[in-house]
């Protein structure tokens, strides 16, 4: 056989298992992946996010703050490390954004006074709501079925659900950089 027809053979053989590699990890992550609870509509990607409501720290219950802007919510919990260390990045990309730049907003998905006792040691500049953290929180309402902390949405102007990301951020660049993506996939909005 040629050198020339292996290679070819090797390639195609190597960019075949490839795809098949792709095409089982995303069959195993949508066999991963439960379903939402019944009566409960996930919001998918484009739908409106309405009504976006919380409970602040005192047990108020009222509109997320932000309406008409570009919103960043998100999800997380003082029990869970990746959120911990990822609050001070949020907090830079809070204060970076000024008074008109995207609205940061926090949701601790557990006991209301769990969160206020972090954020004494670990203050930050935005607003933030808690919720109990359950199958049917307003995470999993916004695409976050697998239940996975920390859980970050982008929500556009208009209210509609821009984009997931459901890992922490390493830093502001990241952030900034996956809010861009967003914005940029919606058409800027």
């Amino acid at each position: 056989m040629k050198p020339a027809l292996q290679w070819a053979l090797i390639a195609g053989f190597a960019l075949g298992s490839l795809g098949l590699g792709l095409w089982l990890r995303e069959s195993m992550e949508a066999a991963r992946t439960p379903p939402p609870p019944p009566g409960l509509t996930v919001v998918a990607l484009g739908e409106s996010a309405e009504p976006l409501l919380g409970t602040t720290l005192d047990g108020i219950g009222q509109p997320l703050p932000g309406a008409g802007r570009w919103r960043l919510i998100n999800f997380w919990a003082s029990w869970c490390p990746p959120c911990v260390e990822e609050m001070p990045v949020l907090d830079a990309y809070h204060r970076a954004q000024g008074a008109d730049g995207v609205q940061v907003i926090g949701i601790a998905l557990e006991d209301a006074a769990d969160a206020r006792a972090f954020l004494e040691r670990v203050p930050v500049g935005f607003p933030i709501f808690a919720e109990p953290n359950t199958r049917t929180d307003s995470s999993v309402r916004l695409g976050n079925t697998r239940g996975v902390l920390p859980y970050t949405v982008l929500i556009d102007p208009q209210g509609r659900l821009a984009a997931r990301h459901e890992r922490p951020f390493p830093d502001v660049e990241a952030v900034a950089e996956w809010v861009e993506e967003g914005i940029a996939g919606s058409g800027g909005g």
